[in-house]
């Protein structure tokens, strides 16, 4: 009898999970930048995700607010377990990521009741922040992002701030929920990565024009390769971007990769700025912090000490001085009291002191000195000479 009711138990928590699932929409509003960006309050952006296992054509979708501050006509597929991203006015909103979709309108920061239609008219999702928005901050312009997209989105539990400041666009977010948000996704595939990965150098202040010579330098201290695909990297002062680096991005093992501002959007101030590694599951794995940038010299890490090189080393080992560099250190060093006592001793021990003293001497008014020195040498042998001679003679 016990196996038979435990039996029942388990099918009805089997067909309860299969009609939660059926339930599950197909499609959910899955973050929202009301708060705009950095850059400006008006960068406000909107993504979708699929929670299929197929594309979805959003032909005659909708997304309207009840306040009709926005009613956006959706088109475009959004891939299976993928990502739709609706850009506010042009495509600048998010400038390192191409925006699925451009619209007009405005989110309040008090809150909004957004509903989403499917091209049957029915409500797809609904998110009811009329009284306020569940999640996101407008001081440091994290977004609201949806924890679990299979469970309600009307449900204020089921929302937070991003963990990092201007979300997550296009991206997974950063819940702690990430095997349950995203199913066809392994754990190993998501914590597992590997130590040794870190900034090596950069370059703030290049000769020539920033916009094209800055870079930033990623070191691989492991005796193996490593796939560094969908870890991010951004700085953290003034206009800040957050860089992810694509598919199959290989670093070979006690290796380096460096990538360019063209490429990372990443503008690295002169005066101060900062630079975060994250790794896919948005874990800090290294931070780089230096004030006013010298021209030309690069921020390079030795060890644990950062300082700034005279020889910027892109993809090589990194180097403090040249030869010559490090031969004029050791010359200014040296203790110039020290030097001119030696130098003295030496020209005393010498038969021929005063030949030493014309080649040795130092300064502006040694030569007369020498001349002098050289008469009164001179007049005293020849007074001994004289003397000598008289006596002898």
């Amino acid at each position: 009898m016990y196996r038979i009711l435990s039996a029942v138990v388990g099918l009805f928590f089997f067909f309860s999970l299969l009609i939660s699932e059926a339930k599950a929409s197909s499609v959910v509003i899955n973050e929202i930048a009301w708060m705009g960006t950095k850059d400006s309050y008006n960068n406000e952006w909107i993504e979708l995700y699929n929670n299929t296992n197929f594309d979805i054509n959003l032909k005659d979708w909708k997304i309207v607010s009840k306040d009709k501050s926005l009613n956006i006509t959706l088109k475009g597929l959004v891939p299976h377990k993928g990502f739709f991203l609706l850009e506010r006015s042009d495509d600048s909103t998010v400038p390192e990521i191409k925006a699925d979709l451009i619209y007009k309108g405005s989110l309040s920061n008090k809150g909004n009741h957004l509903i989403l239609y499917n091209n049957k008219g029915e409500i797809e999702d609904e998110i009811n922040c009329v009284s306020g928005w569940f999640a996101g901050n407008n001081t440091t312009k994290q977004t609201m992002e949806r924890k679990n997209p299979f469970q309600e989105g009307n449900n204020p539990n089921n929302w937070q701030c991003s963990k990092i400041p201007q979300g997550t666009p296009k991206r997974k977010n950063t819940s702690k929920q990430e095997t349950s948000q995203y199913p066809n996704r392994n754990r190993s595939q998501i914590s597992n990565y590997p130590c040794n990965i870190f900034i090596n150098e950069i370059m703030p202040s290049p000769e020539g024009p920033d916009s094209k010579n800055e870079w930033i330098e990623i070191a691989n201290k492991n005796n193996f390769d490593v796939n560094i695909e969908n870890w991010k990297i951004t700085d953290t002062k003034g206009k800040t971007t957050i860089y992810t680096f694509p598919d199959n991005t290989i670093i070979k093992s006690r290796s380096f990769l460096v990538i360019y501002r063209p490429e990372t959007k990443i503008t690295l101030n002169n005066k101060e700025d900062s630079i975060i590694l994250y790794s896919p599951d948005y874990k800090k794995k290294d931070e780089v912090f230096y004030k006013e940038a010298p021209l030309g010299k690069s921020f390079s890490r030795f060890k644990n000490e950062w300082r700034w090189s005279s020889i910027p080393t892109p993809g090589k080992e990194n180097l403090l001085q040249s030869k010559k560099e490090k031969k004029n250190s050791l010359l200014k060093k040296e203790n110039p009291l020290s030097a001119k006592i030696s130098l003295n001793n030496a020209i005393k021990r010498s038969p021929l002191g005063l030949l030493d003293s014309i080649f040795l001497k130092e300064g502006p008014n040694s030569f007369f000195i020498l001349i002098i020195e050289a008469f009164c040498f001179a007049l005293g042998w020849g007074i001994l000479f004289i003397s000598l001679k008289r006596i002898w003679f």
